[in-house]
């Protein structure tokens, strides 16, 4: 039985509903945030709060808790769950108003919602031998930065990418990487790690945060700047991260080997970096 957390009560996810009015439903006006959780403690949560509190901002919407009060609630879920390692998903919407108005209700009542899945991570063959993308044009809105629940455009353009049994979907707007319809792009070329700056039109992943540390900790060159359509399609690897994915190379882009047509040397030496690092992260939390 699955166990999930709706508006202040845990219940089996097959009792949990939510009234057609609330403009999740009808709006997609609201956010989510995933957490990815390693024996059964979350990983880098104090950043993925400040992000769940830097969408709520974004979106005008009061924070229902505080971060005491996340922290308590969240490893409840964790605890309620069988898993070990797991994916806690967290939704706030405006909730319920009375009628179907664009405008903000003047007293919003948020709708909050947690539940757990099993943490799939790579298999040891996509990261030994990486994994195939697609390329699309990013028609997606203007504020990438928000997590918004209003997901249509990303389910479309992973779709693509599902369609021809790739894994991502690496997205260019005006001839300049974004990033990927769920996921933040990295590359190398001779040597340097190039990845697009943080800006309104890519999500400020936590794992982004995570790979240019542990760059500047351990003295990977890196450059943040626009970096071209051009310039993917010639790099030397290419990297997809996200918090489930962690990193994983990309060897083929529209049915052209990226580099080698394998994973790199650089690749190899960041995913070492990055199991190290979360160990040490968990030991600490």
């Amino acid at each position: 039985m699955t166990t999930v957390y709706l508006n202040g009560e845990f219940m089996p996810i097959e009792d949990a509903k939510v009234p057609v009015m609330d403009r999740g439903f009808l709006f997609g006006d609201g956010i989510y945030e995933v957490i990815p959780v390693y024996s059964r403690q979350p990983f880098r949560l104090r950043e993925h709060l400040r992000r769940m509190q830097a969408n709520l901002d974004a979106i005008r919407l009061p924070n229902p808790h505080d971060e005491t009060q996340w922290t308590i609630l969240i490893g409840k879920i964790i605890a309620a769950t069988m898993f070990e390692d797991q994916s806690v998903y967290v939704q706030i919407t405006r909730g319920v108003d009375s009628r179907r108005s664009h405008a903000f209700p003047k007293q919003p009542k948020p709708t909050v919602f947690l539940m757990t899945e099993h943490l799939t991570v790579p298999s040891q063959q996509q990261r030994a031998q990486g994994i195939t993308a697609i390329s699309a044009i990013d028609n997606r809105w203007l504020r990438c930065d928000i997590k918004s629940i209003s997901l249509l455009a990303n389910v479309l353009l992973r779709q693509l990418a599902v369609d021809t049994g790739s894994i991502e979907t690496v997205l260019f707007r005006d001839g300049i990487l974004t990033e990927g319809a769920a996921s933040n792009i990295f590359a190398i070329k001779d040597g340097v790690l190039l990845a697009p700056k943080k800006s309104h039109l890519m999500l400020p992943g936590i794992t982004y945060d995570v790979i240019l540390e542990l760059a500047a900790t351990h003295g990977l060159a890196r450059q943040l700047r626009d970096v071209s359509e051009t310039e993917v399609r010639n790099v030397d690897e290419l990297w997809m991260t996200s918090s489930t994915k962690e990193v994983l190379p990309i060897v083929s882009l529209d049915g052209r080997p990226v580099g080698g047509g394998k994973p790199g040397p650089a690749y190899t030496a960041m995913y070492g970096w990055y199991q190290v690092f979360k160990q040490a992260v968990m030991r600490n939390e």
